[in-house]
């Protein structure tokens, strides 16, 4: 899929987990649930990583294009060490390494460690590059014809303001980790639950996708998931602008309503 129905449904899945939550008896903080939207909204786009053209190499310029380029590389490289026999020979990594589970995890948890330990420079450094890619996924066209450097002033300074209100009293900051020093430590969840969403996604298309390597499928490691062939849709179809996109925005608007229990 492309960049924006990504960032939409990693936003909708976040806002479906806070209605689960409600659902339970254990309401999310406003807070958690609007900075976990946009969290996974831009994790959204991360698995592209490994994609010199996608939303996400152009994000934060001549670094993130560079980014790319390695993890590109990256990618390839580890596919051609773990294929088997079944698997197809490729020229490029996308949709390997960071279309998978393990990536999922892996960055997750990466996160979760930097808040950690970083404290809330950590803490900020994560919410400005989700919320930066955030914008350039759900506000895509205005992202297209705005100055980078515009874009990253609205997302540090909605890093700034969002840390200042997660940090007051019962706002979210050590929600679900409330043991001294291990705040934040949630924020590694919308992160893997933005990639899982873009890979489930991503299996959706005709490419399908290897979200469960290292797992072997018959004689392939790098099986591509997805539904029967008859069911896949081109990326940029008309499938996903016209009736995903419209879905993704309706299921958001449930989630939230359910998850601040307006109904």
């Amino acid at each position: 899929m492309m960049g924006p129905a990504h960032s939409l449904s990693g936003a909708a899945a976040w806002l479906g987990v806070g209605a689960a939550a409600a659902a339970t008896g254990h309401t999310m903080p406003w807070p958690v649930l609007v900075v976990g939207a946009l969290i996974s909204a831009g994790a959204a786009l991360a698995p592209d990583l490994d994609h010199k053209s996608a939303t996400i190499s152009r994000a934060f310029g001549p670094l993130s294009r560079g980014v790319c380029e390695i993890v590109d590389k990256l990618s390839h490289a580890v596919y051609k060490a773990t294929r088997l026999r079944g698997d197809s020979h490729r020229n490029g990594g996308h949709r390997t390494l960071t279309h998978t589970w393990v990536w999922a995890v892996l960055i997750g948890a990466g996160a979760s460690a930097v808040a950690y330990s970083g404290g809330r420079w950590g803490v900020l450094a994560i919410l400005f590059v989700h919320l930066v890619l955030a914008v350039e996924g759900l506000l895509w066209r205005a992202a297209r014809v705005s100055s980078d450097v515009l874009v990253w002033l609205l997302g540090a300074t909605s890093a700034w303001i969002l840390a200042g209100i997660l940090d007051k009293p019962g706002n979210g900051a050590d929600w679900l980790f409330t043991d001294p020093g291990q705040e934040y430590l949630w924020l590694g969840l919308p992160i893997v639950l933005g990639a899982l969403v873009h890979d489930i996604g991503d299996a959706l298309t005709v490419s399908g996708c290897p979200i469960l390597w290292p797992i072997p499928v018959g004689r392939k490691r790098w099986y591509p998931l997805g539904p029967p062939k008859a069911m896949r849709f081109k990326a940029g179809s008309w499938v996903e602008i016209k009736v995903l996109m419209p879905v993704f925005m309706i299921l958001g608007g449930v989630g939230a309503a359910a998850a601040m229990n307006v109904i």
